[in-house]
């Protein structure tokens, strides 16, 4: 081998080497800054304590009503306790023990921020709850949990219909999820969305029969009531059911019972606003179908 070739070689070979030595010092920093957030805070230096937590940045999901302040009382930080003194876990534990949190990130932003990362669960119905004989209502998401809620706007909450027909059961320092909420999470999205001048009249949701015979029974703020089936297309049922509001309308009617879980056929029953000449009627007229047209 030439000179030349020699020194080709020689600087090649301290290349390599000066790589290896690099990546492995690379390799050495990470474990060692990974051990060190790991490590009991009681045996850092004093140094990493000295600086406090000065600011906690929540980022909820698109539509998420929680804020800084409701961030502050919930995580309760220690006055001055710095970033590597602050037990992660805990603090997620005590946002996920508000119902309203469905998930918690929390990442500490050296050298004085901790970040806030959750997701909210979305309200879709009301219920009450007689605690130690004070009646208080209580928020339920669509995966039947149940919580108190917080920063939500009064009218937004207003417009939620009530739930009836089932057992609460406690569990912990709430309640255990309602079972069904699923169904009934489905029925009322798509009556919101596609049909939000009938579900603007709904006022209370029964689960009554959903277990036993898959039916909803929905009362409306006239006093009617509606049976839906959790068997079949509620599109379709709210298609029916708007068709017959519509004929209803016409009618003197004070309110009525439609069932529109048989399909096709929907018995009807109608109570007439009363008259004069009504005095000596029935109240409720006898039952008739209405029969909607074919989608």
């Amino acid at each position: 081998m030439s000179s030349g070739g020699r020194w080709r070689l020689a600087m090649a070979t301290l290349r390599a080497g000066a790589g290896l030595v690099m990546v492995a010092a690379l390799g050495w920093g990470a474990w060692q800054v990974l051990g060190a957030l790991q490590e009991d805070s009681r045996t850092m230096p004093a140094a990493a304590k000295s600086v406090p937590v000065k600011r906690t940045e929540l980022r909820t999901s698109p539509g998420g009503v929680l804020d800084e302040t409701w961030l502050a009382r919930t995580l309760a930080l220690r006055p001055g306790i710095s970033l590597m003194e602050l037990d992660l876990e805990r603090l997620q534990a005590r946002l996920l023990d508000d119902g309203q949190v469905l998930t918690a990130t929390l990442t500490r932003n050296f050298p004085d921020r901790l970040m806030v990362q959750i997701t909210e669960r979305v309200p879709v119905a009301r219920i009450k709850v007689d605690l130690a004989g004070r009646p208080e209502a209580f928020l339920v998401a669509r995966d039947g949990v149940v919580y108190s809620g917080s920063n939500y706007d009064p009218l937004m909450v207003e417009t939620l219909p009530w739930l009836g027909g089932f057992s609460l059961t406690p569990e912990g320092a709430g309640f255990r999820p309602i079972a069904g909420m699923d169904i009934i999470s489905d029925l009322l999205a798509r009556a919101q969305y596609e049909a939000e001048h009938l579900y603007r009249s709904w006022q209370v949701v029964s689960l009554a029969r959903l277990e036993a015979d898959r039916e909803i029974e929905v009362t409306t703020k006239d006093g009617s009531t509606i049976i839906f089936s959790g068997r079949m297309d509620f599109f379709l049922q709210l298609a029916k059911l708007d068709y017959m509001t519509e004929k209803l309308a016409a009618m003197p009617v004070a309110r009525a019972r439609i069932d529109l879980s048989l399909g096709r056929e929907v018995p009807v029953m109608v109570e007439l606003i009363p008259t004069d000449r009504d005095a000596e009627r029935p109240a409720f007229a006898p039952g008739f179908n209405i029969f909607p047209p074919s989608k």
